[in-house]
């Protein structure tokens, strides 16, 4: 089974000294390719694309211009110990020993707008690219076009290695939409978390974020490759709810 999560716009450097040896992103050929085409906007132009405030744009007009290969610990930092926001706040990998991190480097994935896909100990240098950003990239007219064969070979790749075909998709649909979906080998599973507002349940936003990373790190703290055992999830008040499930849509609710 191999999970999918999304970055996060906030950044920043969690501590853990438990990390194995970190990994180089399998397409950082590709990441050069959109630094490059980055690089030749303005703070201005970024302020426009990203709708964002001219620090943020300036930011990461800087980030930019710095970024440049090869990658080190010097440089950079792990996936996983760089993201922050609700999603990480969930998985909450400052916790993480030795051999969580060895599982997670083997089923665990962040989608993401610069690399495309992530291994959690791949190093990153920080960025702001969200997937759903229109910038056009060689023959390509958004992200979505320049990543989604790629993603989805490699996620193909990555299924047909696992225990179980089964692509556990716990990403925002901005990013799973990078996906050839009738391309995976594979089940495409993806869980629903509400909340009870009087007699119905319903999805909120903040909460389900939270949730992602929580379900992330019970896959990985319990070694978690079967779909069955998935529905054991019970933490911070959540329970699965087989007759508002269906088989390719896992609903847990509190």
């Amino acid at each position: 089974m191999i999970t999918i999560i999304s970055p996060s716009k906030t950044l920043g450097k969690i501590k853990n000294n438990n990390t194995p040896e970190v990994s180089i992103p399998k397409f950082i050929s590709n990441s050069e390719k959109l630094i490059d085409v980055l690089r030749n906007f303005t703070v201005k132009e970024l302020k426009e694309l990203f709708l964002v405030s001219e620090s943020i744009a300036t930011l990461n007009f800087r980030r930019f211009k710095e970024w440049h290969v090869p990658f080190h610990e010097n440089n950079s930092t792990p996936s996983i110990l760089t993201f922050k926001g609700d999603v990480y706040g969930g998985l909450n990998a400052a916790e993480f020993s030795r051999s969580d991190f060895e599982f997670a480097q083997q089923h665990l994935r962040i989608l993401s707008g610069l690399y495309g896909i992530l291994r959690p100990l791949d190093l990153i240098q920080p960025y702001r690219l969200e997937m759903g950003t229109n910038i056009e990239v060689e023959s390509r007219k958004n992200l979505y076009e320049f990543w989604s064969q790629i993603v989805t070979n490699n996620l193909n790749d990555e299924l047909s290695n696992s225990k179980n075909q089964v692509l556990l998709n716990l990403a925002s649909q901005e990013y799973y939409k990078v996906i050839n979906s009738k391309k995976i080998n594979g089940t495409i599973i993806t869980p629903v978390f509400k909340e009870q507002k009087g007699p119905d349940f319903k999805v909120v936003a903040i909460y389900a974020k939270r949730a992602r990373g929580l379900m992330s790190k019970f896959i990985v703290q319990n070694r978690i490759e079967d779909v069955e055992k998935l529905k054991l999830f019970d933490w911070e008040g959540y329970y699965f709810r087989t007759d508002l499930s269906t088989k390719t849509n896992l609903v847990f609710v509190r």
